[in-house]
C-alpha cells in the first residue's frame, strides 16, 4: 500500500465511520446535494479560474486606449509556446481540475510511488494514469498538458546555471546532470551494483557468500537502501482515532509490492501468480542474473527458487478492498505480540534499524494491514530456512538482493532497462518511452523535492497568483447566486459549503531557507559522473524522512501537483499551475498578444 493509498483509505474510513454513526440516529438520511455535485462544482470553478485569467488579461488590454504588443524575450517565448498548443477548451479534461470521471479530492494521487524495472502485483501497484501527451513530452502536434509544461519548466530551472547557487541547489543540479550523463552510466555497467553486493556479504549466485545473517541483511536493506522485500513499512495515523481527535502516528506494516505478476480470484478469495506470465518473468530474472555475471550453469537454479518463493508469498496477499471488507486494516499490536505471531522476522531489530536513532521498545504499538499475510510470510521463511538442500543456494538472501536490484533499477545501465521493457511488453504493455530528461527530472524530484519547491517558489509570482485565485473564487460564488435554483434547500447547502471553503495557494507556511536546505543535504556528496552513488545516497536520506514523519507534522507539498484539491476546508491551488507560459511572473504588467 502506497502513502497516497493510505491517505485516501484513511479518509474513506473516517467518512465511513461518521456515516455509520449518523445512520444509527437517522435511518434514512439523504446525501447532501453539494457532495453529489462536488466534482461538478470544482470543475466549474477551474473553468472560471482559467477563463478569469484570460478575461483579466483581455480586460486590461481593452482598458487602455493603446496596448503595445510585448516584444520581450519572455513574451516571445510564451507566445511561441502557446501558439503550438491546441485550444484548451476543446479538451478540458487535459487542462482543468479533474481527469474526467475521477474523484480526486484528497492529496494528488501521483505521489512518490513510481515503479521501475519489474512489474509489480497488479492489485498493489498504484497505476499512474498519464496521457500520451505527457509521456511524449512536448512533441509537435500534441496538446501541452499542464504536467508536461511543469516538467519542462523544472528542466529549465535545473539546467540554468545562475552562478550563485547554494550548496543544496548545486547538489540538486549535480544529481540531475549525473542522471543525464548516460555515457558514464553505460561505462560503469553492473560494476557499482556488484560492489554493493560484496558490501552486503556477497551472494551465493556468484559462489562467494559470507553466510550473512538473514535479519541483519534485512535490517540493512531497510535502513540504508529503502528496500522492503517481505513487507512494507510506512508511517501514518489510525483513522478511527483521528475521527476522535487523536492524532498519534504509528509505524504501519503491510504486505509488500511483490515483483511477480499476481491475479486475484474473487470467487476463491485467493491470489496466485499469473500462470501465463511465469515464463517471461522467469526469462527476465535469468537475464538480470546474466547481466550480473552469474554462471549460466547455476543461474536457473537461483531463478527457479526466486520464482517459487515469490509465488508462495503471493498466495497470502490480497487486494485492498478485500482486506477492508474483512476488517484486516489498522489492527493494533505491540511489537512483542507481533514477534510471537511472526517469529521469522526480528521485528524490534529491523524496526530499530529502519528508524534509527529513534528509541523503540517491544511494548510499542504498530498497525497491521494484513496480519494473515504477515503470519504466512513468517511461516514461509521458516520453511525455506529449514531446507537443507537449499542451504548453499541461499534463496532468501538472493530474494533480498533481487529486490534491492529493483530499487536501484533507475540508476542501472540501459541493458537492465531494456530487459524490464521487454518483460513489460510481454505482459501486453506498450507505453511510449519518455525522454531521458523527463526521467531525470522525476528522479531529481523524488530526492530533492524540498529544493525544487524552494526554487519554484522563488520564480513564481505568488502574490499575483493569490490575487487571481481570490478574484476568480469571488466570481464563482457570484455566478452560483445568479443560478435559478428549483430547490432552495439545495442552494443553501451548496452555498454554505462554498462559503466555508478557503481558497489559497498551496505553499509552505515557512519556506525553507537555503541554510536549512544546505544542512539537510550536508552529508551528501554528489558526483556529476556517478549517478549510482548519488542515487544510493538518496535512498539513505529517505530513512530520515520516515523519522521526520513519525515525530513531526511535516508539510507535504507535492511539487509535481497541477490539480487543485480540497483538504479540509482549504481549496488548495498548487504552484505548478502558475508557471510560464500558462502564467507569467510579470502578470498583470505583461499582456500577451498572440
Amino acid at each position: 500500500m502506497s502513502e497516497t493509498e493510505l491517505e485516501i483509505l484513511q479518509q474513506l474510513e473516517s467518512d465511513r465511520q461518521r456515516l455509520h454513526m449518523s445512520y444509527s440516529n437517522i435511518e434514512h438520511r439523504v446525501k447532501p446535494v453539494w457532495m453529489k455535485h462536488r466534482k461538478w462544482l470544482l470543475f466549474l470553478l477551474s473553468c472560471i479560474l482559467l477563463a478569469g485569467m484570460v478575461g483579466l488579461i483581455n480586460h486590461l488590454a481593452h482598458h487602455f486606449h493603446t496596448v503595445t504588443p510585448c516584444l520581450s524575450p519572455a513574451c516571445q517565448w510564451a507566445s511561441a509556446r502557446l501558439s503550438t498548443s491546441a485550444d484548451p477548451f476543446t479538451q478540458p479534461c487535459d487542462y482543468f481540475l479533474f481527469t474526467c470521471g475521477s474523484d480526486r479530492l484528497l492529496l494528488d494521487s501521483e505521489r512518490r510511488q513510481r515503479s521501475h524495472g519489474f512489474t509489480l502485483h497488479a492489485e498493489n501497484q498504484r497505476k499512474s494514469v498519464q496521457s500520451k501527451q505527457e509521456d511524449g513530452g512536448l512533441r509537435e502536434n500534441k496538446t501541452l498538458s499542464r504536467k508536461a509544461v511543469l516538467l519542462q519548466y523544472l528542466k529549465k530551472i535545473l539546467e540554468t546555471d545562475s552562478g550563485m547557487n547554494s550548496s543544496a541547489v548545486q547538489k540538486t543540479k549535480g544529481f540531475y546532470n549525473s542522471c543525464l550523463d548516460t555515457k558514464s552510466i553505460e561505462t560503469a555497467g553492473a560494476d557499482p551494483f556488484l560492489s554493493l553486493i560484496k558490501k552486503l556479504g556477497g551472494w551465493a549466485v556468484s559462489g562467494q557468500w559470507n553466510q550473512t545473517d538473514f535479519n541483519t541483511t534485512l535490517g540493512l536493506l531497510m535502513r540504508d537502501y529503502n528496500t522492503f522485500p517481505f513487507f512494507n513499512i510506512y508511517v501514518g495515523k489510525d483513522p478511527y482515532e483521528a475521527a476522535r481527535g487523536i492524532n498519534k502516528k504509528y509505524i504501519q506494516i503491510d504486505q509488500p509490492d511483490l515483483l511477480i505478476p499476481i491475479e486475484w480470484n474473487s470467487k476463491t478469495e485467493k491470489s496466485r501468480a499469473k500462470t501465463e506470465t511465469l515464463r517471461p518473468f522467469l526469462a527476465s530474472c535469468q537475464q538480470y542474473l546474466n547481466l550480473l555475471g552469474a554462471p549460466k550453469s547455476s543461474s536457473l537454479i537461483h531463478v527457479g527458487s526466486f520464482v517459487s518463493l515469490s509465488s508462495q508469498l503471493a498466495v497470502a496477499s490480497s487486494p485492498l478492498d478485500s482486506r477492508l471488507s474483512k476488517g484486516q486494516l489498522y489492527q493494533h499490536m505491540t511489537i512483542k505480540e507481533l514477534q510471537r505471531q511472526a517469529p521469522a522476522i526480528d521485528w524490534l531489530g529491523c524496526l530499530q534499524a529502519a528508524f534509527h536513532p529513534l528509541p523503540l521498545s517491544a511494548d510499542d504499538d504498530v498497525l497491521l494491514h494484513n496480519l494473515p499475510y504477515i503470519v504466512q510470510m513468517s511461516n514461509t521463511i521458516i520453511k525455506w530456512q529449514n531446507k537443507p538442500e537449499l542451504s548453499n543456494s541461499a534463496p532468501l538472501h538472493t530474494f533480498m538482493v533481487l529486490n534491492l536490484l529493483h530499487t536501484l533499477m533507475p540508476a542501472m545501465d540501459s541493458r537492465f532497462f531494456e530487459t524490464a521493457k521487454n518483460f513489460s511488453m510481454a505482459l501486453g504493455n506498450s507505453e511510449e518511452e519518455a525522454p531521458r530528461w523527463k526521467h531525470c527530472v522525476l528522479e531529481t524530484e523524488r530526492g530533492f523535492d524540498s529544493v525544487l519547491t524552494h526554487l519554484l517558489s522563488k520564480v513564481t509570482a505568488q502574490k499575483e497568483a493569490e490575487k487571481i485565485i481570490q478574484s476568480v473564487f469571488h466570481s464563482f460564488k457570484s455566478k452560483l447566486n445568479e443560478f435559478e435554483w428549483t430547490d432552495q434547500t439545495s442552494r443553501q447547502l451548496v452555498m454554505e459549503k462554498v462559503d466555508s471553503a478557503i481558497p489559497k495557494l498551496w505553499t509552505t507556511k515557512e519556506p525553507s531557507s537555503e541554510a536549512k536546505l544546505d544542512l539537510l543535504f550536508s552529508e551528501m556528496i554528489v558526483s556529476n559522473q556517478n549517478f549510482f552513488s548519488n542515487y544510493v545516497q538518496l535512498l539513505s536520506l529517505r530513512q530520515k524522512k520516515r523519522i521526520e514523519v513519525l515525530i513531526t507534522e511535516p508539510e507535504d507539498i507535492d511539487i509535481l501537483s497541477v490539480t487543485p484539491f480540497l483538504f479540509g476546508k482549504k481549496l488548495l491551488f498548487p504552484l505548478g499551475m502558475f508557471v510560464p507560459p500558462l502564467f507569467h511572473p510579470t502578470y498583470p504588467r505583461l499582456i500577451i498578444r498572440i
